[in-house]
């Protein structure tokens, strides 16, 4: 006899994928292949550049991208405001030339191992620095970058102080300025494209729903068994490494480092900046962030000079998005797309026709199983004949 669940509405509808309207699958591949067109512009990007400043600009886009994403695993997952995180970038830069200079390490080995000191050094950082959180956190981060901006001023024997520090170009002599943009950009993009790997595994593990509860309550997150501690420092640690990456590359490619710029609140500022316009909890938020925040510091550079026109266009730029767009651009765009997508029902409404149509169908099949099953039946029941009656 069927059940009641037999009656129920059928798994899809009209060639549709169990679970997935024709909306659903029509964004996926819309999302597909913006995906694909933007990978392919950003690839091309080299070789549509018209002359070396602009390609220098692309560096310096995709090396805002590698810090906002690096900034984005601490800020997105925990929700943790951090304008310190320049402390991370200047130690990785600094760390990776005076490997290069006093050990002569090779310039890629010595970023790896910089970026693997700043995440060790990140452990009782981060377990003195999350056990508070909102605003004293916050001062904690800033703290922590004017420490730093001390130190490197005043070790002038060693990070060469107020005057600066050279760093070694990784690549020879006989490789010219603008093919050195060329493969820094490339550089830096691959180490966007490993982060948002690690972002993207970590946004879908236990690990990261444990962060994102973190983000929503801390507190009951602790009552339901969270281990918050363990959880906020091993995302610290991960941020500080990527940070540090980002940071080291900047250095081998800029060639130069000055503890003013380095050990900057303003380079934190832009990292939260960036991740707030794009999306702090969104994987590609921090990118798009990058690039409009990244292009319009060079666009006011050029326009005007040393002028401080730039920080007062950012922070209107800041505040408008608080005001308009608190969750960033990312998210405001997935709202507006939610708007114009179908209605659904637990129970898809169908006509008094279709209903008994699909109520028949079902019907007749169980009656044809059930008559098969009696005639089986009867057929087991009938004694075998012997060979005189087969005769």
């Amino acid at each position: 006899m069927p059940s009641v669940s037999d009656r129920a509405a059928p798994a899809h509808v009209d060639g549709e994928a169990p679970g997935r309207s024709r909306f659903d699958l029509t964004i996926v591949g819309g999302k597909v292949v913006l995906a694909v067109v933007l990978g392919a512009l950003v690839l091309a990007f080299p070789m549509m550049a018209t002359d070396a400043f602009i390609l220098s600009v692309g560096v310096v886009i995709a090396s805002y991208a590698a810090f906002a994403v690096g900034w984005n695993f601490v800020g997105g997952f925990t929700g943790y405001i951090s304008l310190g995180h320049a402390a991370y970038t200047g130690l990785g830069g600094y760390g990776t030339a005076l490997l290069v200079l006093e050990l002569d390490l090779n310039p890629w080995v010595a970023l790896v191992a910089a970026a693997v000191l700043v995440a060790l050094l990140a452990v009782p950082i981060g377990i003195a620095s999350l056990r508070v959180r909102g605003a004293s956190f916050v001062i904690v981060s800033i703290a922590l970058v004017l420490i730093l901006l001390l130190v490197a001023q005043s070790w002038a024997s060693l990070t060469g102080g107020a005057q600066g520090l050279r760093v070694p170009r990784p690549f020879g002599p006989d490789v010219l300025r603008p093919e050195q943009h060329e493969r820094f950009f490339y550089l830096n993009v691959a180490l966007v494209a490993v982060a948002l790997a690690v972002w993207w595994f970590i946004d879908r593990s236990r690990f990261g729903t444990g962060l994102k509860a973190i983000r929503e309550d801390e507190d009951k997150a602790q009552a339901l068994g969270v281990p918050t501690g363990a959880y906020k420092l091993a995302v610290f640690v991960i941020s500080a490494f990527f940070t540090a990456l980002a940071g080291g590359m900047y250095a081998l490619w800029f060639g130069y480092l000055d503890p003013i710029f380095q050990f900057s609140i303003l380079i934190g500022s832009y990292m939260v900046l960036m991740s707030l316009l794009g999306g702090i909890r969104s994987l590609f938020g921090p990118v798009l962030g990058a690039v409009v925040v990244g292009y319009s510091l060079e666009f006011f550079k050029v326009h005007y000079g040393d002028s401080q026109f730039h920080l007062v266009a950012l922070g209107l730029l800041l505040a408008l998005v608080v005001m308009f767009m608190p969750d960033g651009v990312i998210p405001a765009i997935g709202a507006l797309v939610d708007r114009f997508r179908p209605q659904r029902s637990s129970i898809r409404e169908m006509t008094a026709e279709e209903l008994l149509a699909h109520n028949a169908s079902i019907d007749d099949k169980s009656a044809g199983t059930a008559t098969a099953t009696d005639d089986e039946r009867d057929l087991a029941t009938v004694p075998p004949r012997s060979g005189k009656d087969l005769r």
